[in-house]
């Protein structure tokens, strides 16, 4: 994974650059040489199709994911319909168009080190990506 810096750079996780909160969890963020690393927090109960889907409007999780599970037991569902189920020591890589629940009652904690500078924000860009488009459409 290539990244920008040069020079040895260092943050924790502990003292986030951004916390995002929401329904039943948070995810701490922390960038430096081009990545955003993200430590995201998980209760029992947490779904992101209920807790992140209204904030974000899509139908799935658009982000890609370059996961560690750290603990707790994570199940993910693709769009197709495939499931698999994370929990500590496994690591995963995860394509957007999928949803996502805590499984039992243990709190989920994941380190991502892909997707996590837009997880959690409204789907903006998309829309005004799209706007564009259709604005620099010329009228025949």
């Amino acid at each position: 994974m290539p990244t920008k810096s040069k020079a040895m750079e260092k943050k924790t996780l502990n003292s986030p650059d951004e916390t995002r909160t929401f329904e039943k969890g948070k995810v701490e963020l922390a960038s430096l040489g081009g990545i955003t690393f993200g430590r995201a927090n998980f209760e029992p109960g947490w779904r992101w199709s209920e807790s992140i889907k209204p904030i974000v409007k899509t139908e799935y999780c658009e982000a890609p994911h370059v996961n560690y599970h750290v603990s707790g037991q994570l199940r993910i569902r693709m769009a197709d319909g495939t499931e698999q189920e994370f929990g500590p020591g496994d690591v995963g890589v995860v394509p957007p168009g999928h949803d996502a629940w805590v499984v039992g009652n243990e709190p989920v904690v994941v380190v991502d080190i892909s997707g996590m500078r837009e997880y959690a924000k409204p789907a903006v860009r998309k829309v005004i990506k799209k706007a564009r488009k259709v604005k620099g459409k010329k009228k025949r």
